[in-house]
Formats: structure tokens, sequence, C-alpha cells
């Protein structure tokens, strides 16, 4: 019995222990966040599945090099016997009304123009893009990962200045119904404090909404149910960016996967030129048969001919004369080249400006910081004489109201600064082709 009572015990101790360590477990940094969405992320799983089927058809390209092995087997029923009439009118019967064959070769091509390595090479190139594809599905996903996980952390700050106010407001209508109710200020004064309540309370929810959405589109991102709760690790603070404008540049043109997928683009079509041009030369090839023959499905042969033979063949067939069609499909793939290389051209002038923008728009928010953190100071200041003031009945209610909307929106504002320029600098990151979080 008491044996029974300590397993129960310890079992209860280990089942605790789990639920408290899920409920810890509970904070979600933005390393974890985006390692959860990078494991579970269909778009990733349909980038690699890419990858895989890319490397399949590869596979298949290289097997083209080597030899082929065929079998055939085959029936023919003739509607009477073969035979000839001789000179002396004799007919002569010279095989069956039941044929069967059984045929069984290799072939291997030995020369079709460059047609199979320029296949193989167009390929491999598969491959390559197919990573290209995958690694920038993986540095989108990133960046909306750190979108969302930002917009989290403002919305949850905007809903805490939202709440600030209305408290302060429940306690200014508190002074105002007080001072109203000993003849020191005059109704209407006492209505306007309670309509800014009603107001802030209307703010606060809408807060409140943005939050919840905030959060299910994280979720949405993590793959999981947007009711699940969230809390994430507050890391919404101003982090110094100190690299120039040409050392970004400079890092986008080494490591933006869109560069390399506009480069094997171009590559790509140079060697489907060369594809088109082995259709100018010959085939060659080589291939050895067997045959069995008989006048049953076990072709064993019959009286008329051997169950049996076999034959090497070595071929080159040439199509030399299609009225212009091959040059005219060498030049169509000649200006799909000129396509791709413009193509290129226009991808390399977009990612300038690409991080030109975000470069500019991440200064702009560190300045918006800057004023932003001067602007709270001197409303948590202004609000604070205008509080006194009324107190000391030398301010109206209306200053205090006014002090009360400069100081959240002052707030409202910090911390709008603060979330862009954090978003500002994941987008530069994503401009510079940088999967850092």
């Amino acid at each position: 019995m008491l044996r029974k009572i300590m397993i129960i015990c310890a079992f209860s101790v280990l089942v605790s222990g789990q639920a408290l360590g899920g409920d810890t477990a509970g904070v979600l940094s933005l390393k974890k966040a985006v390692e959860i969405a990078l494991e579970r992320s269909p778009a990733l799983h349909a980038a690699r599945e890419g990858v895989r089927g890319s490397d399949y058809l590869r596979k298949g390209a290289l097997a083209d090099f080597f030899p082929t092995l065929r079998t055939e087997y085959d029936f023919r029923y003739l509607d009477k016997q073969p035979f000839f009439v001789t000179a002396t009118g004799l007919r002569v019967t010279v095989g069956t009304r039941s044929n069967y064959t059984w045929t069984s070769g290799v072939d291997q091509p030995l020369f079709r123009g460059g047609a199979l390595y320029w296949s193989y090479r167009l390929a491999k190139l598969g491959v390559d893009l197919s990573r290209v594809f995958l690694e920038l599905a993986k540095q989108d996903l990133i960046l909306q990962v750190k979108q969302a996980y930002f917009n989290i952390l403002k919305a949850e700050k905007i809903r805490e200045v939202a709440l600030r106010s209305v408290e302060q407001l429940e306690a200014g209508v508190k002074v105002s119904k007080a001072f109203y109710d000993v003849g020191i200020i005059p109704k209407n004064s006492l209505l306007q404090t309670q309509v800014e309540l009603a107001q802030a309370k209307q703010d606060l929810t809408g807060a409140e909404v943005a939050l919840d959405v905030a959060k299910a589109t994280f979720n949405t991102l993590l793959r999981r149910d947007v009711r699940t709760e969230v809390e994430v690790e507050d890391i919404l603070e101003y982090r110094p960016m100190e690299l120039p404008f040409e050392e970004c540049l400079g890092r986008a043109r080494k490591n933006r996967p869109e560069l390399r997928e506009a480069e094997l683009n171009v590559e790509k079509t140079q060697k489907e030129v060369h594809l088109a041009r082995s259709e100018y030369f010959p085939t060659l090839g080589l291939s050895a048969n067997y045959e069995r023959f008989g006048d049953d499905p076990s072709v064993s042969g019959s009286k008329f001919e051997d169950k049996e033979n076999w034959n090497f063949n070595a071929y080159a067939r040439w199509t030399f004369w299609q009225w212009g069609k091959k040059r005219q499909l060498v030049r169509e793939k000649q200006t799909k080249l000129v396509q791709a290389e413009d193509a290129q051209v226009q991808v390399e002038d977009g990612i300038s400006l690409e991080v030109k923008d975000a470069y500019l728009r991440l200064r702009e928010a560190r300045d918006k910081i800057g004023v932003a953190e001067v602007a709270v100071e001197q409303a948590e200041e202004n609000f604070r004489i205008n509080a006194e003031r009324f107190k000391e009945q030398v301010a109206t209610t209306t200053e205090v109201l006014d002090a009360q909307t400069l100081l959240t929106q002052a707030k409202s504002n910090y911390f709008n600064a603060l979330s862009d320029y954090n978003i500002a600098l994941a987008r530069l990151d994503r401009a510079m082709g940088i999967m850092s979080y």
C-alpha cells in the first residue's frame, strides 16, 4: 500500500512538473518563432519538393547517356498460309498462318549533335534554380515573421498606452465629479471629461482588436490555430545600424538570390540555344537485337524458319532539310537569350533601388524615434503641469484633456516609430539578402 502511494505521488509530481514546464515555455523569442515558421511552412515544403523533383529530372537526363534495354513480344495471324507458285504451276507453302515473335535488344546512342549533353546541363540548372526558389521562400518567410513579431509588440504597446489613457481619464472624471458636486466647475466640463473617457475606451477596444489581429497573423505564419495564445519576448528597442549605403549595396549584390536566379536564367537560355543547334547535326548510334520466331507461343521455331537469330546495327540519321525550320527555332531561342539578359539588368537595377529605399526608410524611422522621445518627455511634463494647475483651479478641463490627448498621441508615435524602425531594419536585411534573426 505504501509503495502504491509513493508511485502515485511520484507520478503527480512528474505531471505537475511537465505542466509547469509547458507554461514557462510560452514566451516566444524571435529566433524560436522563425525556426517554427521555417519548419512548418507549406511554401517551404513545396519549394523543397521542387528541389527534389528537379533532381529527379537531372538524374533522368543523365540516364540518357547509357544503353537502353528493350523487349517485345508479337503475334500475327494471316488470313491464309504464305505460298508461291513455281514456273510449273506448283503451289509451294512457305510459312504458317500463326506467327509469334519475341525480340530483345540494346541501344547505345553515340552522338546526337550535343543534345544529350545540353539536355543534362539544362536539367542540372533546373536543380540550381529550384534551390534559389527555396532560398527566396526562406528569406520572404523570415521577413514576414519579423514583421508579424514586431507588429505584436507595437500593438501591445499601443494597447498599454490606450489602457493608461483610460485609467488617467477615469481618475480625471472622479476629480471633475468631485469639483462639480461642490460647484467648482460647471456641468459641461464634467460632461466633456466623460465624453473623452468614452472615446478613450473605444480607442482601447480598437487597440485590443488590432492586437488580436496581429497575434492571429503571427499564428498563421507559424501554422498554429489562430486562437492560440501568444506571448512574445519584448525586444522592441533601438539597435543602431552603422553600415554605409555602399556596403549594404555590395552585400545585396553578393547575397540576393534574385540575382542568382537572373544569372541562371541567362545561362539556361544559352544552353537552350546550344540544344536547338544540335538539330543541325546527324545522330549516330549502335543497336544489337536477339529474335526468336515460331508458330506457337513458345517461339520455338517452325518447319519454315529457324527459331532464333541475332543482328548488330550501326546507324547514322540526318534530317538535313526542313525548309529553314531548324534555323528559325535557333533564332527563337536567341531572342529568349536577349530577353533573359535584359531581365538580368532590370533585376540588378531593381535591387539597387530596393536597397536604397530600405536604407532611407531606416534612417527616416531612426530620426522619428529621436523626435518622438523628446515629444514624449515634453508631453508628460505638459500633462503634469496642467493636471496640477487643474487641481489648483487655474487650468480648465479643456486644457487638461488636450494635454492628455497630446501625451497619448506622443507615446503612440514613439512606439510606432520604434516598431517602424525594427521592421525597416528587417526589410533592409531582406534587401541585402541576409537571413539574420
